[in-house]
């Protein structure tokens, strides 16, 4: 397997590990307020949180950055709280049409790549160039990513297309469910602070 094959791997294992379940509960509930004609939107904010995430690794990599992962792994599920709690709490179209939501989602990016940077770092080493294993892993998560994306879209078209599962409940049932996991995360994590 080549150096490309190994890196890319493992960003596709990162994103769909589900003992990482918080990734996956994050991008569902991000999604939860879009419908599937609005793919573009939801792509770039996909790609957003990959930049983020690609930058904690590259800073972490190099040293600039350290995290302190018990604070880290704390934050991950308030970030996913926070996207729930804005899904329930304002109209989907307001959220939907606003561009500030890609720095939000480009921050929550760094935060959760954080939660890997210490692994990152350590696989890198302190002699090689992380340019192109940074690439690769990358590619592998936002394939990853883009997967996960495409199942929670189906699922989606699948219900309203045989059930008339409504848009609202749609996002009423992901949004609730990522914030019920989110709560249980912070709850078991806050004794590691």
């Amino acid at each position: 397997m080549n150096q490309f094959s190994i890196y890319f791997q493992l960003g596709l294992e990162h994103i769909s590990d589900f003992q990482g379940i918080d990734h996956i509960v994050f991008l569902m509930t991000l999604c939860a307020v879009y419908s599937v004609s609005e793919w573009k939107k939801v792509t770039i904010l996909v790609t957003a949180f990959t930049i983020g995430h690609s930058l904690s690794l590259a800073l972490s990599a190099l040293h600039i950055v350290s995290a302190n992962s018990q604070l880290v792994e704390f934050l991950i599920p308030v970030t996913i709280l926070c996207t729930a709690v804005t899904n329930i709490f304002y109209a989907s179209e307001s959220i939907r049409n606003n561009t500030f939501r890609y720095l939000i989602v480009l921050l929550f990016g760094i935060i959760h790549g954080l939660g890997f940077s210490n692994f990152f770092s350590a696989l890198m080493g302190s002699n090689q160039s992380i340019t192109f294993p940074l690439f690769a892993f990358n590619i592998g998560l936002e394939v990853g990513q883009m997967l996960i994306v495409c199942a929670f879209f189906s699922l989606y078209f699948l219900l309203n297309r045989f059930k008339s599962f409504t848009h609202n409940k749609w996002k009423y049932l992901f949004s609730f469910t990522g914030a019920v996991i989110a709560i249980f995360l912070i709850y078991s994590r806050i004794s590691l602070l």
